[in-house]
């Protein structure tokens, strides 16, 4: 035997040890990545169902309503306010806001008219608002919630859920991404010892493509 034959690689024994780095990488990705979206996807698959049938799961909207009086010195500051302007409130009303509310309404759009100063208080789950008369300084707070189930739709959807879940959803939705490719290739990997892979997978295919054909109209 030559030294160049004894010294060449096995195809087969090459073969071998490149599948075997591939799944190690992939079975790697596959588990961080479903570990860090477990727990979201099975919030989101939970709403998913949820949000299906909103209109038969009960919902009584519960609304609180609390009233304070704007000391004097802020009621004076707010005279040189605009008399029509979405600009958010000065910084000492936020805090007062805040400490007669526990309301955070610092930064946020304002409807301001002559007569009041209108913010939209909307939340997950729930709505609402807080209102200051700029003559008497009379000021309102009236939130309305719709129960758990609401609140954990609206994160499903995002809405109201501000900027940090709306990256959250982002990242989470990339782990899920990532959790299903790396589980497409571990499958095709594993096709050949699993007659029934494609099969399934085209079935997982077709079904929804024929409910929207012939379904959805």
């Amino acid at each position: 035997m030559t030294d160049a034959a004894a010294t060449a690689p096995k195809p087969k024994k090459a073969l071998n040890g490149a599948r075997s780095f591939w799944l190690k990488q992939l079975h790697q990705w596959h588990w961080i990545s479903a570990a860090v979206s477990l727990i979201g996807l099975m919030l989101f698959a939970i709403t998913g169902i949820t949000l299906n049938h909103a209109a038969s799961i009960p919902a009584e909207p519960v609304t609180a309503t609390t009233t304070a009086t704007l000391p004097a010195p802020l009621l004076e500051r707010l005279s040189s306010f605009p008399e029509d302007t979405t600009d958010p409130v000065p910084d000492a009303v936020a805090r007062w806001a805040q400490d007669a509310f526990k309301v955070k309404i610092a930064g946020r759009p304002t409807e301001t008219t002559v007569d009041e100063i209108y913010v939209a208080l909307a939340e997950p789950g729930g709505d609402g608002w807080l209102t200051i008369d700029r003559a008497t300084g009379e000021a309102s707070r009236e939130r309305t919630t719709r129960g758990w189930i609401a609140y954990l739709n609206d994160l499903h959807k995002g809405r109201n859920a501000g900027k940090v879940w709306f990256w959250f959803i982002d990242v989470f939705a990339a782990a899920c991404i990532i959790f299903a490719v790396t589980g497409f290739a571990l499958t095709w990997m594993h096709a050949r010892q699993r007659p029934s892979t494609w099969p399934l997978l085209g079935l997982g295919l077709l079904i929804p493509v024929i409910i929207a054909l012939l379904f959805i109209h």
